[in-house]
């Protein structure tokens, strides 16, 4: 299981990588597997304000729909539309082609609330 020192993630297994005052979101290696194959995405407007842990978009796998949490409020900014074609790239890719969106954060002290990479492996297991 991969779990990046250098990303910060959720209890809901969200994934975030902080640059400045812009956040990168995703699901981790741990929930893609979880999940199984991803077959449908739903994902948030550019423009729409996200709120800290509420639900912006669905995932369906053959096993499951699950719901995402926002880890940070904020404003989305991007949003990987290749998804919605391919959204497969969340399994092979988590980290990289699967990311989901970019969001403007809104409340920067939300960041620390996150987990760090070692934790986060603890209440998976890993």
């Amino acid at each position: 299981m991969n779990i990046p020192e250098d990303l910060k993630y959720t209890k809901e297994h969200e994934w975030v990588k902080v640059d400045g005052n812009t956040a990168t979101v995703g699901i981790t290696d741990y929930a893609q597997g979880e999940l199984g194959d991803i077959v449908f995405i739903e994902l948030p407007q550019v423009g729409d304000e996200l709120t800290h842990m509420q639900s912006f978009g669905t995932i369906e796998a053959v096993k499951a729909v699950s719901d995402i949490y926002s880890p940070l409020s904020g404003k989305v900014v991007e949003v990987n539309s290749a998804l919605e074609d391919e959204p497969m790239a969340i399994n092979r890719d988590p980290y990289g082609d699967g990311w989901m969106l970019k969001m403007e954060i809104s409340n920067p002290p939300e960041v620390e609330q996150l987990l760090d990479a070692g934790f986060y492996g603890e209440l998976v297991g890993a």
